[in-house]
Order: C-alpha cells, then sequence, then structure tokens
C-alpha cells in the first residue's frame, strides 16, 4: 500500500473539517510541521497496535531546551584550560565532524552560527 503524507496544512483542513483524531500507522507519514501543527490543535495521533509512525516524531522540536550550565572547571584539563578555551575547543572538534562528513556541502559561516547558537542553548560559556 501507498504512504500517505501529511504537512501542517492538511492537519490544519482536517481540523477545520471537525477531525479530531488521526491513525498514525506504517502508511502514514507526518512532516515535522505537520506533526507539531496537530499537537498545537490538540488533534490526538493514535498509532495502531503500539507501531510508531513511519516518519520519526521529534519531541525535541516541540519542548524548549532545557539549559544545563557546565561549570568552568568540568573538563578544563582535557581541553588544556579554562571554560573559553574549552568552548573554542569543543566548536572547533564539532565543526571538524561536520566537515569529514559533509565536506564543502556546508557553508562555514551557517555552521559556525548554528555551533554557537547550540553552545548557547546548552549553557556553555
Amino acid at each position: 500500500m501507498a504512504k500517505v503524507f501529511y504537512t501542517e496544512h492538511d492537519i490544519e483542513d482536517m481540523v477545520k473539517r471537525g477531525e479530531r483524531s488521526l491513525v498514525v500507522g506504517e502508511d502514514v507519514v507526518l512532516t515535522d510541521l505537520a506533526y507539531e501543527k496537530a499537537r498545537r490543535l490538540g488533534m490526538q495521533l493514535v498509532e495502531p497496535n503500539e507501531k510508531p509512525p513511519a516518519a520519526p516524531m521529534r519531541p525535541y522540536l516541540s519542548k524548549p531546551a532545557v539549559a544545563q550550565p557546565i561549570s568552568s572547571h568540568s573538563n578544563a584539563a582535557a581541553f588544556g584550560g579554562g571554560s573559553s578555551v574549552r568552548l573554542e575547543a569543543i566548536k572547533a572538534r564539532v565543526k571538524s565532524a561536520v566537515k569529514a562528513q559533509l565536506g564543502n556541502q556546508v557553508d562555514d559561516a551557517m555552521l559556525e552560527r548554528i555551533i554557537d547558537r547550540v553552545a548557547a542553548d546548552l549553557g556553555l560559556k
């Protein structure tokens, strides 16, 4: 059987028609935005037989990140100095790993902004 894909617009239309639940089985795929829209509009996503949907649900997209401040002395020795030196070492390792996987497919400036944003969200200083 062919898979049925639902977008956020499909979810909005369903709610406008009065549909309040959707059976999400192996043949149904929700985009991330559709999942978020369904959650915001109160639509119940029902999984038959406790099976996960074909597309992964990503609850981390709907929950704000809880910053876990890291003390300036933890792991400092491993990176050869204080927290700013440690943070720069972590950023360099992440950038190196991403570049190793994606090569020139990723824009350096964008990668730097993403790494900075994630570090800030994690409370790294």
